[in-house]
């Protein structure tokens, strides 16, 4: 068997459709309005092979340049040997969906704005309150073995059978 060289080669799991979501794509998927200079994740999807991304972008995160009826253009950055490119891609909408990763940034500007504001009427001053602060280890406890017995835990002795 030879070695094989085409488009979709490696893709199996890649492209396959998850468990329990065959069939044809649901409508909801048509409602979802996509805008110029949203960020939008590429997740290829088996079900339709029109409009496909390239397997190299899969799992991507890009930004929106263009909108058509079925199929929008994004802007992703592709690493080709030592740099990297911008590269703008046409995907139809049934392989891209909205991206949750400036969610967590968002909700803390959003935050920290509110803080400013409390602060400037207070009078008081924010140093570092703005920043993360890394978790703290958790308090010391005791642990009640009172309803709780302690279990000894030992491997199971190997049995062969013939």
């Amino acid at each position: 068997m030879g070695r094989t060289h085409g488009v979709r080669r490696g893709t199996r799991y890649m492209f396959s459709v998850d468990y329990k979501k065959h069939g044809p794509t649901p409508l909801q998927k048509w409602f979802v309005n996509y805008k110029v200079g949203d960020i939008v994740d590429i997740k290829t999807t088996g079900a339709q092979q029109k409009g496909m991304a390239h397997k190299a972008y899969h799992g991507k995160t890009g930004r929106i340049f263009n909108v058509s009826r079925r199929a929008v253009g994004i802007v992703v950055n592709k690493r080709i040997k030592n740099r990297i490119l911008a590269k703008r891609i046409n995907v139809r909408i049934e392989h891209i969906k909205h991206s949750t990763s400036r969610a967590g940034h968002l909700a803390r500007a959003a935050k920290n704005e509110a803080l400013k504001i409390e602060a400037s009427k207070t009078g008081e001053r924010l140093n570092d309150k703005l920043k993360r602060q890394p978790a703290v280890p958790r308090d010391g406890h005791f642990v009640s073995a009172r309803n709780n017995a302690p279990e000894d835990v030992a491997p199971i002795a190997f049995d062969f059978l013939i």
